[in-house]
């Protein structure tokens, strides 16, 4: 028979490996559930040839189009934290899911450009679920180890944009694009059905709990306000250039002979690099520093975005990955660094906030400047503007590192 310290350390450990468990499968279903979103956001990109021809639509037009779903995503960010509050996270993401799938499936279902504007927003709202609650899920599940976990489910959400995009250009090749929508939307209803019978429920001692011990080394005690400001500006410039260039890619690759299927296929290869970022800056950023792994990828960001302008279409589909690498992989470092930085160390609304200002940041940027851009002096110039916003962060990095020395695996050696 045990005696009572081997009971208790035997209930410990399969405590632990529980909890080590549900961390895991927590992991798992709200990175699904991330493929699932991020690939319903940059389906939009593959859309908008067809929506231009379709509607007569100018540069402008279709960046509003993209803003109405970014938007929506963008605005509802810290109400979508409330309701989780409420009614629990499992329950917000789930409807979360279902309304962004019912957003395309009525888009698909739309007769005219109102319609569609409409399914869109509704599409975007139900996107603005899953990026803060499943961060505070992975930060609350893994604790002071966090920064790798999330840095992986960065990445599932790049998986979704190497899938659907492609797919969605093979697709428009062989069918009118309203029933094409309706079949991803089909696909969000099966991912629903996946996060409501699989994500672990927390109980309420867990919901509760404000996740201080992520941001333990950091917040108030080093980066402070400040340094949170600073970081959620280097997002805001980091996230408003992916889209100022994404948003030109597809006309920029059929001015140099691409079909809707190899456009679909650029986009792919842009994610799949953009994944292996998202994966390996993640945890670069632990072993070289934030500040290195930021200034690199906003440098490789600019370099990479000129020479798929300049390049003719063979070379410059072998950029591509490499510009997804770049792209992306800032985002990873930026979002392991919240939990560092959250004022007051709270996580979640930290996590609400950097997405809420990022993303609504990037929906604004892309119609009112970018978007009129276009239409004054065409895609490669735009184009060119936004490898000068990814240049624009390295100063702001430079203005943040002091604040991020506690947390350089290598202190002896200080950028200069």
């Amino acid at each position: 028979m045990l005696t009572p310290p081997q009971t208790s350390a035997v209930a410990a450990f399969g405590s632990e490996l529980s909890s080590g468990r549900a961390a895991k499968r927590s992991l798992i279903v709200v990175g699904f559930n991330h493929a699932l979103h991020d690939g319903y956001t940059d389906m939009i990109y593959v859309l908008l040839p067809v929506w231009q021809a379709e509607f007569g639509l100018g540069y402008i037009a279709l960046a509003v189009l993209r803003s109405l779903y970014v938007g929506a995503l963008a605005g509802l960010q810290m109400p979508a934290t409330a309701l989780a509050r409420r009614f629990g996270v499992r329950a917000v993401l789930t409807l979360g899911t279902v309304l962004g799938a019912g957003g395309y499936g009525l888009a698909g279902a739309s007769g005219g450009l109102v319609g569609l504007c409409i399914a869109l927003v509704l599409s975007g709202a139900g996107s603005s679920t899953q990026h803060p609650l499943a961060s505070a899920i992975i930060a609350r599940a893994y604790g002071t180890a966090a920064r790798g976990p999330l840095g992986t489910y960065n990445f599932t959400g790049d998986l979704g944009k190497a899938a659907l995009p492609p797919l969605v250009g093979f697709l428009l090749v062989h069918a009118d694009w309203r029933p094409v929508l309706w079949l991803m939307a089909g696909g969000g209803f099966a991912v629903a059905l996946f996060v409501v019978l699989l994500l672990p429920r927390e109980s309420n001692a867990q919901a509760d709990r404000p996740v201080r011990a992520v941001a333990a080394a950091g917040g108030d005690h080093h980066g402070g306000r400040t340094g949170f400001g600073l970081l959620v500006a280097i997002g805001m410039l980091d996230n408003a250039a992916r889209p100022a260039f994404l948003i030109y890619l597809p006309f920029l690759l059929q001015a140099k002979g691409a079909g809707l299927s190899l456009v679909g296929v650029a986009f792919a290869l842009v994610a799949v690099g953009g994944a292996l970022g998202k994966a390996a800056f993640g945890r670069l950023g632990e072993r070289i520093g934030v500040t290195r792994c930021v200034i690199a990828t906003e440098i490789g960001t600019g370099g990479a975005i000129l020479a798929v302008v300049a390049s003719p279409l063979t070379p410059a589909l072998v950029v591509l990955p490499l510009l997804g690498l770049m792209l992306n992989g800032t985002s990873s470092v930026l979002y392991g660094t919240v939990p560092d930085l959250a004022p007051g160390g709270q996580v979640e609304r930290a996590f609400a906030v950097f997405y809420t200002c990022t993303l609504g940041g990037s929906a604004l940027a892309t119609p009112l400047l970018y978007g009129p851009l276009g239409d004054a002096v065409g895609p490669h110039w735009a184009s060119m503007a936004a490898a000068a916003t990814a240049l624009g962060v390295v100063p702001l990095m430079l203005a943040l590192a002091p604040r991020l020395g506690f947390q350089n695996p290598t202190p002896e050696r200080p950028l200069t």
